[in-house]
């Protein structure tokens, strides 16, 4: 009989739990600070429009599903990493392996955790973001036409409608009718057009996001310094398109945009006008959009295990500024690829999932390191890095401390008395217990290069072996640097 396949469930619900605990903490508080960061300019609008509490809740939770968008991948990365950083700092990750149980066998749960939160983002970014986005215009037109109710009242003039000044002598409590109705437009006259009518009512279309004024039994009169004109009427309608304060996070949100449209709309749109024009690229770029973030969530929190894997104990742990480090990296890149894809002449498919693949590399490449318990920089990039630090930075570091020391004596110098000269102090902090013998030759264990006295590299932070003299220095395999080779040249031209 063939033999089943028996998942370890306690192992798989522990891991679980040891990665969801931090996802949700981090989750909270990412979108606490979200939350913090659009509330001020938020409370403009609110103020403007005099929002109720309820319509405030219910308008500030359609810019949830935009704001998960970005907390979820983060939150999710942060629990892998902080949940494995744990785990290998309390040795269980080496109890683990002691066990039997390799790196590749605890990988199935974070994958599911991982997925099951791509997913959730994926319905957010596919189908929540646009209803949200249409709910809100809806609202805050809605809230905006209350506005104008409210500040329409008996024997007042109303100026909520902008340029439009109206004056109504009595509103039916019933039909809401408007009796004796006088308006003034000034919409791009220098003379005001002035309209009064027998009776009126005020209709709103949210769809078009224009409220209309009717008119009945009325006369129109437009004066002018050459003709002036008054038209009698029936019925006669002003139009009025609705400009509330409605710019929220830089975007009016009486606007439809591609934020609001679904996928199947991005296509249609981007096909309708032209997939190579600017408006059809930025139809398929928005559509690119919402597929490319959920996957790079589900990549961004795998590669939290290698990273988590980084600590252990004694050793301090370095995932969390490095997974920072890759989340920044990966808005980065998606941002050069949204731009590149919107206004150059590349494919928006290839530019828009190129962090991705870039990603997923790295990703893979990290987990093959942690599996097989190597650096997840090899030594020779690490040494190579480290040599070019001292090449191209140190100098000016330490160009800059002899500045300081000599400014420190020279202050020391002006002033004898002091308690303890400035220049002494900076020596003493330089030749401190953590750092070698004045004198004796400086060697980097890790690029194999020395330093003799008189380098700008000789106090060089890396160098943490000496020897008696260059002689025993070059035999130990160590090599002088290009700074010292010159010095070496002088000193055995002295000496001949």
């Amino acid at each position: 009989m063939p033999r089943s396949i028996r998942f370890p469930k306690l192992l798989y619900s522990y891991l679980a739990t040891e990665m969801l605990a931090p996802f949700f903490a981090s989750f909270l508080i990412m979108n606490s600070v979200f939350f913090l960061v659009k509330l001020i300019p938020f409370l403009n609008v609110v103020l403007e429009l005099e929002i109720g509490f309820s319509d405030f809740v219910r308008l500030f939770l359609y810019l949830f599903p935009n704001m998960f968008l970005y907390s979820m991948p983060m939150a999710a990365m942060m629990g892998v990493i902080i949940g494995f950083t744990r785990l290998a700092s309390d040795t269980e990750i080496l109890a683990f392996k002691a066990s039997g149980i390799s790196l590749y066998q605890i990988i199935p749960p974070v994958i599911l955790v991982s997925a099951a939160v791509a997913l959730l983002t994926g319905y957010f970014s596919v189908s929540l973001i646009p209803k949200a986005e249409i709910s809100m215009k809806q609202l805050m037109f809605q809230l905006a036409k209350e506005k104008i109710d409210k500040g329409i009242k008996e024997h007042q003039f109303t100026e909520a409608l902008g340029d439009l000044v109206v004056f109504v002598d009595s509103i039916d409590p019933d039909t809401g009718e408007w009796q004796n109705v006088w308006v003034s437009d000034m919409r791009g006259q220098v003379n005001p057009i002035i309209t009064m009518a027998q009776s009126g009512t005020m209709n709103a279309e949210i769809d078009n996001m224009l409220v209309s004024i009717t008119l009945k039994n009325g006369s129109l009169h437009r004066p002018d310094e050459l003709r002036s004109q008054i038209i009698s009427f029936d019925r006669y309608t002003i139009n009025i398109p609705l400009q509330p304060p409605t710019i929220l996070d830089g975007e009016d949100v009486t606007l439809l945009s591609t934020g609001s449209m679904t996928l199947r709309q991005l296509q249609e749109t981007a096909a309708a006008v032209g997939r190579d024009t600017p408006k059809g690229r930025e139809c398929l770029v928005q559509y690119h959009k919402r597929l490319v973030l959920p996957v790079g969530c589900f990549i961004l929190s795998l590669l939290g295990l290698p990273l988590g894997l980084q600590a252990g104990p004694g050793k301090k742990g370095g995932g969390i500024p490095l997974g920072l480090g890759f989340f920044i990296l990966y808005y980065i890149l998606f941002s050069l690829a949204k731009i590149s894809a919107e206004e150059s002449a590349s494919s928006v498919l290839i530019a828009m999932w190129i962090p991705n693949v870039i990603l997923l590399f790295i990703t893979a490449y990290y987990i093959r390191q942690a599996a097989n318990e190597r650096a997840l920089i090899p030594e020779k990039i690490k040494n190579n890095v480290l040599a070019l630090y001292d090449q191209l930075v140190s100098p000016y570091l330490a160009k800059a401390k002899n500045l300081l020391i000599k400014e420190g004596k020279k202050k020391d110098s002006n002033n004898p008395g002091g308690s303890s000269p400035a220049g002494q102090n900076q020596s003493s902090s330089q030749l401190g217990p953590n750092y070698l013998t004045e004198g004796t030759i400086h060697g980097n264990v890790k690029s194999h290069v020395f330093h003799i006295p008189g380098c700008d590299f000789y106090y060089c932070k890396h160098c943490t072996i000496e020897f008696k003299n260059v002689d025993v220095a070059e035999q130990s395999g160590f090599e002088p640097c290009r700074f010292c080779k010159p010095l070496l040249t002088t000193i055995e031209e002295t000496k001949e």
